[in-house]
C-alpha cells in the first residue's frame, strides 16, 4: 500500500491513496482551520470501516435481514503528547427483521479475531471494548 499527503498551506494537506483523496487539517489552536479530518480521526474512521465491512459481509452471507447498520468508535486519548489512544469502544448498531443475536456475536468475533487488520493492530497497544444493539425494523 502506498499513500501520500501534499501540503495545501497552513496545516491543510490532501491525503492520497489509490487515486482517492481526503482532506486533512488541524484545530485553529495549532494553525489549522478544521477544514478536514485530523489524522487520529482517520484512525478511528478506518477502524470503524474495517470492522463494519467485515461484519456486514458475514451477516449478509448468513442471510440476516439488516436494513440499517452503523458502527461508532469512541476513542479516548491521553492528555499528554503524543495523545495516543488509551481506550477504544466499538459500538455496533443494527436495525432489521428477526436479526439473530448469535449471528451478530459471531460476526463481531470473527472481525475481531480474524479479519480486521485495523482492530488487530490497535488491540496490541490499547484495550478495545465491543458492544452491540439490535433494533427491530418497523
Amino acid at each position: 500500500m502506498d499513500a501520500s499527503v501534499i501540503w495545501q498551506g497552513n496545516m491543510a494537506f490532501d491525503g492520497i491513496a489509490y487515486a482517492q483523496h481526503v482532506k486533512l487539517d488541524a484545530d485553529p489552536a495549532v494553525g489549522g482551520s478544521s477544514a478536514g479530518f485530523k489524522p487520529m480521526q482517520l484512525f478511528a474512521v478506518g477502524l470503524a470501516g474495517c470492522t463494519a465491512m467485515d461484519v456486514i459481509s458475514i451477516l449478509r452471507k448468513k442471510r440476516q435481514d439488516i436494513t440499517a447498520f452503523e458502527v461508532r468508535v469512541h476513542a479516548e486519548q491521553s492528555s499528554d503528547h503524543p495523545h495516543v489512544f488509551t481506550h477504544i469502544r466499538i459500538e455496533y448498531i443494527f436495525t432489521g427483521r428477526n436479526i439473530s443475536a448469535d449471528a451478530v456475536q459471531r460476526a463481531i468475533a470473527l472481525s475481531e479475531t480474524k479479519y480486521c487488520p485495523a482492530q488487530a493492530m490497535l488491540s496490541k497497544v490499547t484495550p478495545i471494548e465491543l458492544s452491540y444493539t439490535i433494533n427491530e425494523a418497523e
